[in-house]
């Protein structure tokens, strides 16, 4: 699906209708691709009412969700390997069964749980974002 970012409500409306019972989204996508402004949206839609930014210093942000649970949003771009990642305990909010965006997932793609969805977020020449969910078979 392509969008623009006026047209972000709609395609963080196809992404939730596309899931299934997905939890973990490994968000692949350059420097500027949109990663964090998607991720935004997409808390918006499941009511988030807390501040959502780049957890580029935290490494992990948490999200309340009005049910009480979860969503945590996880930003691997400082982290040097797959052992860094794992001694920061991420592995862990993988498996926790709540929501889980996950940027630059390839720092450590061994880590994620067999059913996580890989997200490619691609800047297309109009400057429009595409966005294809694939069965990570590779995050």
């Amino acid at each position: 699906m392509d969008f623009r970012l006026e047209t972000i409500d709609t395609a963080a409306q196809w992404f939730w209708s596309n899931v299934g019972n997905h939890t973990v989204f490994a968000f692949h996508g350059g420097m500027g691709a949109g990663k964090t402004t998607f991720i935004k949206q997409l808390c918006k839609l499941k009511d988030v009412t807390d501040v959502v930014t780049s957890p580029s210093f935290s490494l992990v942000n948490e999200y309340r969700l009005p049910d009480g649970g979860s969503i945590f949003h996880i930003d691997l771009y400082r982290l040097k390997d797959e052992e860094e990642v794992r001694q920061t305990g991420i592995e862990d909010v993988l498996y926790s069964d709540s929501y889980c965006f996950v940027e630059w997932p390839d720092k450590a793609p061994e880590i994620f749980p067999p059913d996580t969805l890989r997200i490619d977020l691609t800047i297309m020449p109009d400057l429009s974002r595409r966005i294809k969910l694939e069965s990570a078979s590779e995050v």
